[in-house]
């Protein structure tokens, strides 16, 4: 391990004690994200600093690097942060790999013209590179008395970056794979979560809010568009709940006439109806102790609402003919594609009942908000097809990979499965080696000449429209969608979706 610089003698031996079982915490842990942004928040205490800023990795000074913490600013947005800090500072320790300190950095002749000194009024700092050539630094700003940082406040940052050093990697590779795939820490708090295929970042919200409402007894209201996986997201949910080991009922309300669906959800007692010779057990009493899911529930008859909401309220209902309620043990999941809000409005749906169901939503995105995930989807629904029908090593190619992610999909994942299939198919048919686009979308040909989606047209424009505003904003995404005249949001969005991460 590189040694530690000296600590002088009339440091707080108590603060070393607990500075030092950080510094062990960092080196034991698999997973010593946590511990360095305690550590640094420690650091700010012991060196009595405003505000303490950490980056590793390549990229431009102050922009976060591949990994960045910080303690004592009032948000925990890199944005807020950086913004408030000397890049010009950062920059020039990174590049000389020396220790960098001043009393009054506003002062100080050697940051005249850096615009962020000035801005800020930064006054004392110290910035501490990590390692030798450096992979990062560790930065901090300001005392709290209003002077220059004292020896010893150099001596624990010093100490702080050369412990840092052998681990910077490791935490690197953390980020990194976070930032490859948002959804993996949510994964593994969920069971049965292989199916939905997906690293966006807009599936990583959907299985942030399910992970934390899965351990939970209450109901549940997924929306998102058809197709998009919402029975899918209510199995997940009911995996991973309490319920786990108990039945799992579902019931399509678009599946059934109305004249059935009452008795098809709460039950028939004899005689009940036409066809009730004897007692029919609902899907309610069939899912007893366990979930029952409820899709496209916005298709319930005004008197199945009625009893769903009785249900809901005290978890009793009344099969067609009964004389008396029953009592049920049962989760309900509900889902749809519809506007309840709008069918509230217009008199279609109970608005007591819509309150009953909404206690936590989960909306599930459609393809448009994750075409980022169009491909790995792709080649699972790819493989699968290639597997049950022994189609060789049939692949897609690139240029299907970008007509894919470049069209429309209104029937979602659904409809993305059903026409790769088709496209296996006919590739196999004709001996291709790999699936080419006029496999996927036959009716693009003409004259047996390729034609180029008009999607995909609009993408590529969108594409070097980015491209030029990032470069004209240095990378900076706010920026980039000032000059575009498009919201951050947006902006944001357009970069992930667009595979742009290494243009910012």
């Amino acid at each position: 391990m590189t040694p530690s610089p000296p600590l002088p003698q009339y440091v707080d031996v108590v603060a070393e004690r607990d500075f030092l079982a950080c510094v062990v915490e960092l080196v034991d842990s698999e997973a010593p994200s946590p511990i360095v942004e305690r550590a640094l928040a420690a650091l700010v205490a012991r060196t009595d600093a405003k505000r303490a800023y950490l980056e590793l990795g390549e990229g431009r000074a102050g922009s976060g690097g591949i990994y960045w913490a910080s303690s004592g600013f009032e948000t925990g947005e890199l944005e807020a942060a950086c913004a408030l800090l000397s890049t010009t500072i950062i920059a020039d320790a990174l590049a000389g790999g020396r220790t960098i300190e001043s009393a009054s950095a506003i002062a100080d002749p050697r940051f005249a013209e850096a615009t962020s000194v000035q801005r800020n009024n930064i006054e004392a700092v110290l910035c501490v590179p990590i390692g030798t050539p450096p992979v990062g630094v560790i930065y901090l700003q300001g005392h709290a008395a209003g002077m220059r940082f004292p020896a010893h406040a150099r001596a624990w940052t010093e100490r702080f970056a050369a412990h840092l050093r052998p681990i910077a990697r490791r935490l690197v590779q953390a980020t990194e794979s976070d930032k490859r795939d948002p959804t993996l820490a949510l994964r593994a708090r969920l069971k049965g979560t292989e199916a939905l295929l997906g690293k966006s970042a807009s599936l990583a919200a959907a299985l942030r809010m399910t992970a934390t409402v899965a351990p939970f007894d209450l109901p549940v209201l997924i929306t998102g568009p058809s197709g998009s996986g919402k029975s899918e997201l209510a199995r997940i949910i009911t995996q991973s709940s309490r319920r786990a080991n108990k039945p799992l009922v579902t019931l399509n309300c678009a599946a059934i006439p109305d004249t059935l669906l009452e008795s098809e959800l709460f039950g028939a007692m004899a005689g009940a109806h036409s066809t009730a010779t004897k007692k029919v057990a609902g899907k309610v009493e069939t899912a007893a102790g366990g979930t029952l899911v409820l899709d496209e529930v916005s298709e319930l008859s005004p008197a199945a609402q009625a009893k769903l909401l009785q249900l809901l309220q005290d978890g009793t209902y009344w099969p067609l003919g009964a004389t008396r309620a029953q009592q049920a043990n049962v989760r309900v999941i509900a889902a749809t594609n519809a506007n309840l809000p709008k069918l509230v409005s217009e008199g279609r749906f109970r608005e007591d009942l819509f309150y009953r169901l909404n206690v936590v939503l989960i909306e599930l995105p459609g393809l448009d908000e994750r075409r980022s995930d169009i491909p790995l989807l792709a080649d699972a629904f790819i493989a699968d097809t290639r597997d049950r029908h022994s189609l060789g090593q049939l692949e897609l190619s690139e240029a299907s990979h970008q007509a894919l992610v470049v069209a429309e999909w209104p029937g979602n994942v659904r409809q993305l499965a059903n026409t790769l299939v088709g496209a296996a198919l006919r590739a196999h048919s004709e001996g291709a080696p790999s699936i080419e686009p006029h496999h996927i979308f036959p009716d693009l040909h003409s004259d047996d000449r390729p034609m180029v989606p008009w999607q995909f047209a609009i993408r590529e424009f969108q594409r070097r429209l980015m491209v030029d505003a990032l470069a004209a904003a240095n990378g900076n995404i706010t920026e980039a969608a000032r000059r575009l005249g498009i919201g951050r949001s947006h902006a944001f969005q357009l970069v992930s979706d667009l595979g742009l991460r290494d243009e910012t």
